[in-house]
């Protein structure tokens, strides 16, 4: 597999089946500095990976787009120690109301101790995390982009636009929906074109508080993809679906938004001196396949939905958090055989699982009378806390349990931030290590400990004996018997030293 070379198309500078001679300059090159490239870096370095990023833009993007990071995300920037430094820049919101915006509160006690969105500026996160990653040893270069890629069984030759050749064991592609690695992969991004395009932006407006309220609770009766939310300062966050774009690479004017919103709302509220401005379609699309041989797909280059529920960058950074710890072990040569391949088994339905939850979401978002009704249905049946709180999970992913096989309902599932005797049991994380969590005080982790962890604690809040965790807080077993655990260790962190 890894001796295959690709291209999206002929190249006149390469020659089929040539050996190549560049020497090995990184262990990894990352294709894009956003949110799940710069996870990523630094999830590398946590194991002492040298790692490089290509960042295709000179300078971060003009406009700060407010995110939210759901449950699950919050969780793993808790797991790295990064969370305070989030929250400096971010806002507390409720875990609720967020399929299809159907205004329902969170349900009570869900499974967290981080049971809330962390609204923040997408510019901020990607900042944070690539100021986390270069500290840890990642280099990142701005203005610099793939061009072409060839590998072979030893590693992979990137060429970059300027004609500079780097060479490194993987590739990874993080570089968006447009994805210029998996073209050159050849891998198919099946799936259904937009349908249907919406007008984001942070507009001033003039009209008074009371008035855009009122006239916006009368126009979601029936136009979902219509928002205007106060930030403070007469600053508005604004969702208007547009009718139509001629072209969806140029960005919409002020007038484009003037225009829609006297379409949808009669009235363009006295919009004027915009912070930014943008548009998003609903394409949905999930790469046929996670890995090529030595180069790997994250993020948006291999999954695209509509933004609807907030999905997207949580899940971008909830595969560079599966990804990093694995690739890092088929570097350092200790990962068992089909470890890195579990990435794809994993994360993939997970995708699949996105993709098909913002298709529903979409279609409930329509102001055609049949999913209305289906709308006015759902809306009554998440009255019942068991539909409330399935979708809540599904949208902040701490629903997620990966196959591990039979087991309790645990196995397979992120644990959540439990009070032990050190504290809080994702201060034990930070550095990217399995840990097995031990109330017996009986067990060990033996030749693996230089990889993982072992806290004997009777006191830690759980009600099993033991756990073995994975560097992405996921639980891959329950016991209370040394060779079991000998077994499983096996499994997921390779052949223990002598």
């Amino acid at each position: 597999m890894d001796s295959v070379q690709f291209t999206a198309e002929p190249s006149s500078k390469r020659t089929p089946g040539r050996a190549v001679h560049t020497p090995l300059m990184y262990d990894v090159i990352i294709a894009g500095c956003g949110p799940t490239g710069a996870m990523l870096a630094a999830e590398l370095r946590l194991h002492d990976v040298r790692v490089l990023v290509l960042e295709r833009e000179t300078e971060p993007v003009s406009f700060a787009r407010i995110v939210g990071l759901h449950v699950r995300s919050v969780e793993l920037m808790a797991m790295r120690g990064l969370l305070e430094r989030m929250f400096a820049h971010g806002r507390q919101r409720p875990a609720g109301g967020f399929f299809a915006a159907i205004a329902k509160p969170a349900p009570k006690d869900l499974d967290s101790a981080h049971a809330y969105l962390l609204g923040i500026p997408q510019p901020t996160v990607v900042r944070l995390l690539e100021e986390h990653a270069v500290h840890l040893g990642a280099q990142v270069r701005h203005g610099c982009a793939v061009a072409d890629l060839e590998q072979d069984d030893e590693g992979v030759t990137v060429e970059l636009a300027d004609g500079e050749r780097l060479r490194s064991r993987y590739l990874v592609g993080c570089d968006g929906g447009r994805s210029t690695v998996r073209k050159l992969l050849g891998v198919g991004f099946p799936g259904e074109p937009s349908r249907n395009e919406t007008l984001m932006g942070e507009l001033e407006v003039d009209m008074p508080q009371e008035e855009i309220a009122a006239r916006v609770n009368e126009i979601r009766a029936t136009h979902q993809r219509f928002w205007l939310r106060p930030l403070g300062e007469k600053i508005y966050s604004v969702i208007v679906p547009a009718a139509g774009v001629d072209d969806r690479a140029e960005p919409p004017t002020l007038e484009d938004f003037r225009q829609q919103l006297r379409a949808v709302a009669g009235t363009d509220f006295g919009v004027h001196s915009p912070r930014w401005l943008s548009r998003f379609g609903d394409a949905t699309r999930l790469a046929e396949r996670y890995r090529v041989g030595r180069v790997l797909l994250a993020g948006d280059a291999a999954h695209i939905h509509p933004p609807t529920g907030g999905q997207g960058l949580n899940l971008g950074v909830q595969d560079a958090f599966n990804l990093g710890w694995k690739l890092a072990a088929q570097i350092r040569g200790w990962a068992p055989q089909t470890l890195l391949d579990s990435y794809q088994s994993e994360r993939r339905p997970v995708a699949e699982d996105v993709l098909d939850n913002t298709r529903a979401q979409m279609e409930l978002h329509s102001t055609e009378p049949g999913p209305q009704a289906v709308r006015r249905l759902l809306t009554e049946l998440m009255d019942f806390d068991g539909v409330n709180r399935h979708l809540t999970e599904k949208i902040t992913a701490i629903g997620i349990r990966y196959d591990f096989g039979a087991g309790p309902d645990l196995l397979g599932r992120r644990l959540r931030d439990i009070d032990v005797r050190q504290g809080r049991l994702y201060d034990l994380l930070h550095r990217g290590r399995g840990l097995l969590l031990d109330r017996t005080e009986r067990l060990s982790v033996g030749g693996w400990s230089d990889r993982v962890d072992h806290v004997a604690d009777p006191t830690a809040a759980l009600d099993v004996p033991c756990v073995l965790l994975r560097p992405d807080g996921h639980v891959a077993w329950i016991g209370d018997d040394q060779q079991d655990l000998d077994g499983h260790l096996s499994r997921w962190f390779g052949t223990p030293t002598d």
